[in-house]
């Protein structure tokens, strides 16, 4: 599962660039999540795959949430800091890659300039995207 996992990471960073050029400069003061990609994960019963493009805001804070099942984040444009329960914060700008860790409560927060991220999340098949925590 762990070479599946690393294949799909690395076609997902050499694909980005097609994603960016998807009306990526929108920057209203709204939250955009648009789920680009949902598919079962061959050889992992019960796991999906789901990649996501997210616009979060400047001056933002999502609510504090986890997910059942790992994230892992690409910042294409701008910066955000990840704040997780019992952890350091997190500070991540353009072109730096983060992990959030399986059923970690977290939250991001943009500062003036928000933040552009591609989102791929491995999780049990049939469950929430998100929960939240607060």
């Amino acid at each position: 599962m762990k070479k599946l996992i690393a294949i799909a990471l690395t076609s997902l960073l050499l694909n980005t660039a097609v994603i960016h050029a998807h009306d990526s400069k929108d920057h209203s003061n709204q939250l955009k999540l648009d789920n680009l990609m949902r598919a079962t994960l061959a050889g992992a019963k019960n796991t999906e795959v789901i990649l996501s493009h997210v616009l979060i805001p400047p001056n933002t804070k999502l609510p504090k949430h986890w997910h059942p099942g790992e994230e892992f984040v690409y910042v294409m444009d701008g910066s955000v800091t990840l704040w997780q329960k019992g952890k350091k914060e997190l500070f991540a700008k353009k072109g730096d890659t983060v992990k959030v860790p399986l059923k970690q409560v977290h939250t991001a927060i943009t500062s003036k300039e928000g933040v552009e991220l591609v989102v791929f999340r491995v999780h049990e098949k049939g469950q929430p995207e998100r929960i939240k925590v607060e």
